[in-house]
């Protein structure tokens, strides 16, 4: 891992980094996109950088790498590594864009910091970057094998078998291989990428859950409109007979093969990913325990309602906990998702997808409960704040 005297430096300078570093992050994706237009304009989300989102996600990981590596000098944050790698596999990042990252985020360092990064320090953070980059190139390249995608490119084309209005605000597509060919494997709980050309030309992309099971010969995704080109996109203009351009399936947020209590909660359209998972256990037979948790704004927004209950009801130990604002069902909960009176078995694995705020209470509660933090999953919708808020 990091060198003695990298290590040294590194704990030094951090709280001064730190301090700087969504100054640094923001003017590095100005140097970035000014000498790569077609970065900005065909790979990042563009409305993820004018909310600024992607910099604090950025400054986040950054700063949670670092402190980790002076923390913890034998070790590597594996898992957060692995779901960095996952995103960047899903949107096509190849290794040879890592030097170009490191030419302007450290011309950034050095406009932001100045005088206060002399060359030593500037070898000690270098250090930091190249581990953290080496190490996510080793994992994506290991993930493109996996699907067979060469130089990262696991897109392919696929037709809109299907379209099906689940609320006002959410469509469902099911969708099916344009050349005929099997549909790759997935995992329960894993998304793909879907990137659509724009009127202005630009071929922006967005990631949605699989919400189907596994072994189904198409792939379906649910997508709520919300405040992005993508999304409103797809509301507006996807209809059946067209034709969208998707990523091979990617994410870390995937079920484990025992027997284990598990808890599945969600908030609003971060129910899909557990949709599939439900599917998944119905379709093996799982015996264990399965505690389902959703929240949402009333049964009318609530996506996939009926599948999410029906599928619940067919588990041999599945409860389900459905938490409404307004318009509770006869005997329903009515208010936020409370854990309070829920039971959680001992050695409970629990998976979260939802807003942060709810992520972060549903966690809480189940340390409380006992539940290992290790055992504490969650999948983000975007940018991981998540790591931006830990570090």
């Amino acid at each position: 891992m990091l060198t003695d005297q990298s290590a040294t430096v590194v704990r030094a300078t951090l709280p001064a980094v730190g301090a700087a570093i969504e100054d640094i992050t923001g003017l590095f994706y100005e140097k970035l996109f000014a000498a790569h237009p077609e970065l900005l304009r065909d790979l990042f989300n563009r409305g993820n950088q004018a909310a600024g989102t992607q910099r604090q996600a950025l400054a986040g990981s950054i700063a949670a790498f670092a402190g980790y590596l002076v923390n913890h000098p034998d070790d590597r944050p594996d898992v957060m590594l692995a779901r960095i790698a996952h995103k960047h596999a899903s949107l096509g990042v190849r290794a040879e864009q890592y030097p170009v990252v490191h030419q302007h985020l450290f011309a950034a360092i050095a406009e932001v910091l100045g005088d206060a990064v002399p060359p030593q320090v500037a070898a000690a953070w270098d250090e930091v970057y190249w581990l953290m980059a080496n190490a996510l190139i080793a994992i994506e390249e290991r993930l493109y094998a996996e699907q067979g995608a060469v130089d990262g490119d696991a897109w392919r084309e696929w037709d809109v078998v299907s379209r099906a209005e689940e609320t006002p605000d959410v469509a469902s597509f099911l969708l099916r291989p344009a050349d005929d060919a099997p549909a790759p494997a997935f995992r329960a709980g894993q998304y793909v990428s879907v990137q659509v050309e724009l009127p202005d030309g630009a071929r922006q992309i967005r990631q949605y859950s699989l919400t189907g099971a596994p072994g189904a010969t198409g792939r379906s995704i649910a997508v709520k409109r919300v405040d992005g080109e993508v999304s409103n996109h797809l509301h507006a203009r996807v209809r059946e007979g067209d034709r969208l351009r998707v990523s091979a399936p990617y994410g870390d947020l995937v079920l484990t093969a025992d027997e284990a209590p598990l808890l599945l909660a969600s908030a609003g359209i971060g129910c899909t990913p557990m949709l599939a998972m439900l599917e998944d256990l119905v379709a093996a037979r799982h015996a264990g325990p399965v505690t389902v948790v959703h929240a949402d704004r009333s049964p009318d927004t609530h996506a996939l309602r009926t599948e999410h209950a029906a599928l619940t009801a067919k588990l041999a130990e599945g409860a389900g906990h459905f938490w409404y604002a307004q318009g509770a069902p006869a005997g329903g909960n009515t208010g936020f998702a409370d854990l309070a009176e829920v039971s959680v078995a001992p050695g409970t694995r629990a998976y979260l997808c939802g807003p942060l705020p709810f992520m972060r209470g549903m966690r809480e509660q189940l340390l409380a409960k006992g539940v290992a933090a290790a055992d504490i999953h969650y999948e983000v919708f975007g940018p991981d704040l998540w790591l931006a808020a830990a570090a």
